[in-house]
């Protein structure tokens, strides 16, 4: 499993949560140095600061090619790597359909 820095924004809708839910997964089992799974809440579990919830906004970021706005920083969307898939494929679902009108005119 891969979870670099090479953005996989044109994965996100189109290859499914599973994948995206496994690099974010993979990304907090390296960054935390230990187990999470995709259900973990990590800040309930007192395991993320807001120092590490600041790296986790800039790895969504980076990873997925997205802007994390401040009005999209709702804790509720990042306590889970389930929930920030969601939130994920919410930005770049968004995004994608941006671009594709205004190739069409």
């Amino acid at each position: 499993m891969s979870h670099g820095s090479e953005p996989i924004a044109d994965a996100a809708p189109g290859a499914g949560a599973e994948q995206i839910t496994e690099e974010i997964t993979g990304f907090l089992t390296d960054a935390l140095r230990r187990p999470i799974g995709p259900d973990d809440d990590y800040f309930e579990l007192g395991l993320v600061d807001s120092l590490f919830a600041l790296e986790l906004v800039t790895y969504v970021e980076q990873r997925f090619a997205l802007t994390v706005e401040v009005e999209d920083l709702d804790l509720d969307s990042f306590r889970t790597a389930h929930r920030l898939t969601e939130f994920v494929r919410r930005k770049t679902g968004a995004d994608a359909g941006r671009r594709t009108h205004v190739g069409d005119h």
